[in-house]
C-alpha cells in the first residue's frame, strides 16, 4: 500500500443542489460536449495538495482545524469553458470575500508543507464536464443557485475500477455567518 495519498481541500455541494445542476447540466450540454463529472464528485476546490505523505497530511489536518472562518453564502451563477484543460465550469460572478480568504489560508498552509500551489489565481469554480477540448456553446444565463458553506472537508481522490472517486477524509466547521 502507498504511503501517500492525492488530496485536496474543498467545499461539498448539498445533494439536493447535486441533482439540480445534474438535471441542468443534463438539458443544457449535448453528449459531445464533454464527460460530465459524476454527482458524487462535484465539489469546489479551495486548495490542491497533490501526493502527500501521511506524515504531512496529518500536519495538514492540524492546520485545517486551526482556522477559525466564518460560513458564507455565494451564488452560483457563472459558467465557462477552458478549452486547454478541456473544463467547463460553474462558478460565482462575485464570490464571497470569505471563500477567498478561507482558499487562501489553505493554499498558503500546503505551500508551507510543501505542497507545490498554483501562481494562478485562485478562481472558485465547480468541473461540470471533463474532456471539453473543442468549443462547447456555452448556454445564457445560468440558474443562479445560493450555496451556503458550513464546512469544509479533506478530500481523497483514488482511481478505483475505472473511475475517479473522491472520499471524505475530515470536516472542519466554519462559524457562523455575520448577518450584519
Amino acid at each position: 500500500m502507498s504511503s501517500s495519498r492525492r488530496l485536496f481541500f474543498a467545499l461539498s455541494l448539498p445533494d439536493a443542489l447535486q441533482q439540480q445542476v445534474i438535471r441542468w447540466r443534463a438539458e443544457a450540454f449535448k453528449p459531445e460536449d464533454g464527460r460530465p463529472v459524476a454527482a458524487a464528485n462535484l465539489h469546489l476546490t479551495l486548495a490542491f495538495l497533490g501526493e502527500v505523505s501521511a506524515q504531512k497530511e496529518q500536519a495538514l489536518k492540524t492546520q485545517a482545524g486551526r482556522i477559525a472562518q466564518t460560513g458564507f453564502s455565494l451564488n452560483l451563477d457563472d459558467l465557462g469553458h477552458w478549452p486547454r484543460p478541456g473544463v467547463v465550469w460553474l462558478g460565482s460572478k462575485r464570490p464571497p470575500r470569505a471563500l477567498l480568504q478561507l482558499a487562501e489560508l489553505l493554499r498558503s498552509q500546503a505551500a508551507r508543507s510543501g505542497c507545490y500551489q498554483s501562481p494562478l489565481p485562485f478562481h472558485p469554480h465547480i468541473t461540470l464536464l471533463r474532456a471539453a477540448t473543442q468549443p462547447v456553446a456555452i448556454p445564457p444565463g445560468t440558474p443562479g443557485w445560493p450555496f451556503n458553506a458550513n464546512h469544509f472537508s479533506l478530500y481523497q481522490s483514488s482511481f478505483e475500477q475505472g473511475r475517479t472517486r473522491y472520499h471524505e477524509l475530515a470536516q472542519w466547521p466554519l462559524g457562523p455567518q455575520d448577518k450584519s
